[in-house]
């Protein structure tokens, strides 16, 4: 899959929706696309998340105390907040299907933050929109 896919699939997601295209594009770059198979667990519940992924291609079963909770595919994410600190993993994910994997390293991707304060700041302002969007959602 050509980097501008990537950049293309990155955009689309809440954490990196107020960053710049050259932002995409270093994040995209830092980055590597894998596949997995059916039935390879990407994140334990509990573990201490190192990585984050973004779905191309395929699905998976997301799980939190053993019930189902979601299913994601092409487009969405798993474990973004892994690219900011280490905190447990909230879920167990699984792949449903085969899949193709936009994967994100957490030591990688706080590396260019360091290297890259507007980007930091960009993220800032998506993670504050986020807070405000599910304080409305949960108080009105």
């Amino acid at each position: 899959m050509a980097r501008t896919e990537h950049i293309d699939r990155l955009s689309t997601l809440a954490l990196f929706r107020k960053c710049s295209k050259k932002d995409l594009q270093r994040i995209a770059k830092a980055s590597d696309e894998i596949s997995v198979a059916a039935g390879t667990t990407l994140m334990e519940q509990g573990d201490a998340g190192t990585e984050a992924y973004v779905i191309l291609e395929g699905e998976a079963i997301v799980r939190r105390g053993g019930r189902k909770v979601a299913t994601l595919k092409a487009g969405d994410a798993a474990g973004e907040l892994a690219l900011l600190d280490r905190p447990p993993r909230s879920a167990y994910v699984e792949a449903a299907t085969d899949m193709r994997l936009l994967r994100i390293k957490g030591a990688s991707f706080r590396k260019l933050l360091s290297e890259t304060p507007s980007m930091a700041l960009n993220l800032l302002a998506a993670l504050s929109t986020s807070i405000r969007d599910l304080d409305r959602k949960i108080y009105g």
